[in-house]
């Protein structure tokens, strides 16, 4: 391939390419072969395959897309997808020079990534895998075919290169967290005594579908239980309701949580958000880019600290965009499992952070604010602020 079709197959590369090559050179990794959906997704631009958006089983095996990215030479790269794969290829062809949309299951896909690697040169090479998303079936067919390669765990490697969004990805989890937003209003609003928490769950999945979203979950308080699994529990006078929720736009997740009562709040149910609202706002003082991660984390738990409700109240900050935690991690193992690697850092513009303040209240119930901000120089922009007070119903 000469220079000048070199020039502008990069000039296609969806994603900063050059910012990949520093990092798999960090982690000693000569070719990537990524294989988690949402990796796939980023690497292709945005492309998700619609079949298998929502599961990936078929058969007796299960959908694997797999991207393969050479450090340094995007025009070696390679997509392997399912045979049904071609004619989105042939609708809104694929950036990478090379498409292979002949696989069925997770080791199909495996053997033409393996011979891939050997057609380029990389048989023998230091290859990142994504052993949380690759099959042991596919593992073992990389390993059998790549005697010579080394596989190195390229995770770490891949949430490096997502923690700072794009003004294209930024708008995208503006609008999902203002679509969820709008959704949760109209849930509130058209809610009387009486209804059932799976009722409630049904309305908003109606509501965020209709609005364009891909509902994901949706986690719901009644009362003074703090069970959030779906139930035939009704919603009855005075009763609080906290609604947490995540919705998808165009594979970006919009996560927030809103509360509220049926009928006009009490005093003290005002009073116990206000306690929330002080923890929240002390965590956004300090959101902003040259802030340190754990600066940020360590002002809030001392404005949680403060408040008549510590006890019982709980505090966290996890960064966000096309998967629920990723980077930065900025929390050890509270309350997921992984290490708050990047407290130490910097908060960099352009990273996005979920924000979240939780009480469970003995008598009151479950009472949460959850919040998501993007982070600036000076400051942060917060997606989807509104109906952070109670929300009435049954009006």
């Amino acid at each position: 391939m000469n220079i000048a079709t070199t020039a502008a197959q990069q000039s296609t590369v969806p994603f900063d390419h050059a910012k990949l090559d520093r990092l798999m050179d960090e982690a000693g990794i000569d070719v990537l072969v990524a294989t988690s959906k949402h990796n796939v997704q980023y690497l292709l631009g945005g492309y998700r395959f619609i079949f298998f958006s929502a599961m990936e089983a078929i058969g007796h095996s299960r959908y694997l897309p797999v991207l393969i990215y050479e450090k340094g030479q995007p025009d070696h790269a390679s997509y392997v997808g399912n045979r049904m794969e071609g004619g989105e290829h042939q609708n809104n062809p694929f950036w990478t020079p090379s498409v292979q949309t002949a696989t069925w299951g997770s080791a199909d896909a495996a053997k033409l990534a393996a011979e891939h690697l050997k057609k380029i040169g990389k048989d023998k090479a230091r290859i990142g895998i994504e052993p949380p998303f690759l099959p042991s079936d596919a593992h073992g067919v990389l390993q059998s075919a790549l005697p010579g390669a080394t596989l190195i765990d390229a995770t770490s490697t891949m949430e490096r290169l997502r923690a700072i969004k794009t003004p294209q990805e930024l708008e995208k989890l503006r609008q999902a967290s203002e679509l969820i937003t709008d959704s949760m209003t109209a849930v509130f609003t058209g809610q009387r005594a009486g209804a059932s928490k799976r009722e409630i769950v049904d309305a908003l999945r109606r509501e965020e579908t209709n609005r364009g979203l891909q509902f994901e979950y949706c986690l719901l308080t009644l009362g003074a239980s703090h069970n959030r699994a779906v139930s035939p529990h009704t919603w009855n006078k005075g009763e609080v309701l906290s609604l947490d929720s995540g919705g998808n736009f165009h594979g970006y997740i919009g996560d927030l949580c809103r509360m509220g009562v049926m009928g006009e709040p009490d005093q003290e149910l005002k009073d116990l958000l206000a306690e929330i609202e002080a923890v929240q706002q002390a965590a956004f003082s300090l959101c902003r880019a040259g802030t340190l991660g754990g600066d940020m984390i360590d002002h809030a738990e001392k404005a949680l600290k403060a408040s008549p409700s510590a006890a019982f109240t709980d505090f966290f900050a996890h960064g966000m965009g096309l998967i629920s935690h990723e980077a930065p991690f900025l929390m050890t193992n509270h309350p997921v499992a992984y290490e708050g690697v990047d407290a130490g850092k910097p908060l960099e513009a352009g990273m996005v952070l979920s924000v979240e303040t939780t009480m469970l209240h003995p008598t009151r119930g479950f009472i949460k604010l959850e919040d998501t901000v993007a982070i600036k120089d000076g400051g942060y922009d917060m997606f989807g602020e509104r109906g952070r007070g109670w929300n009435v119903s049954g009006g």
